[in-house]
C-alpha cells in the first residue's frame, strides 16, 4: 500500500465492490476461499495501492457481528497469524528464535480481537503455552479440531 490511498474516498464502498468483483457476496466469502492468507495479503489481492488490512479485519469483524459469529472470526484470525509467523507449523522446540515467532503470532492476534473476547483469547494463549500443540501443528482454517476445542462456538 502506498500513499495513504487506502484511506481516500469512501473505502467501505471500495472493498466490497471488490469483493463482489471477484465473485464473493461478501467479503467473509472471500476469506474463506483463502483460509491461510494474511490480512495483508487479503488486502494486496483486493487492491494493492487502495486496501489495506486492517480493513479487511473491520469488514471481518462487522461481517461476524452481524452473524453472530465472533468466536469463528476470532479463530480465523489465529489462523492466519499462525500461518504469517510459523509456516511450518508449531514449531518442536521453544528455542528463543521460535518464542519470538510464536509471541508475534499470539500477540498480534490479542491486539486484533474485540475486547469483548480478549480475556477468552488471553486463556487460550496461556494454554497454549503450557501444553503446546504437536510440533508442525499448523491450521488450515477456523475450523480446525484443536482451535474448536480451545474456542468452542457460541450458543445461540
Amino acid at each position: 500500500m502506498s500513499g495513504g490511498q487506502a484511506w481516500r474516498g469512501n473505502w467501505r464502498v471500495r472493498l466490497y465492490e471488490r469483493v463482489r468483483e471477484r465473485g464473493y457476496n461478501s467479503l467473509t466469502a472471500f476469506a474463506n476461499a483463502r483460509p491461510t492468507a494474511s490480512l495483508v495479503a487479503l488486502a494486496e489481492e483486493l487492491g494493492e495501492d487502495d486496501v489495506a488490512g486492517v480493513q479487511v479485519l473491520s469488514g471481518l469483524l462487522a461481517e461476524a457481528e452481524q452473524r453472530k459469529q465472533v468466536i469463528r472470526f476470532v479463530r480465523d484470525v489465529l489462523v492466519r497469524e499462525l500461518s504469517e509467523c510459523l509456516p511450518n507449523g508449531w514449531p518442536a522446540v521453544l528455542d528463543d528464535a521460535n518464542r519470538f515467532k510464536v509471541a508475534k503470532a499470539l500477540g498480534s492476534w490479542i491486539a486484533d480481537t474485540p475486547e469483548t473476547h480478549k480475556e477468552r483469547v488471553r486463556q487460550v494463549r496461556t494454554a497454549l503455552l503450557a501444553t503446546p500443540p504437536p510440533p508442525g501443528w499448523r491450521p488450515l482454517g477456523p475450523d480446525d479440531e484443536l482451535l474448536l476445542t480451545l474456542l468452542p462456538d457460541e450458543k445461540a
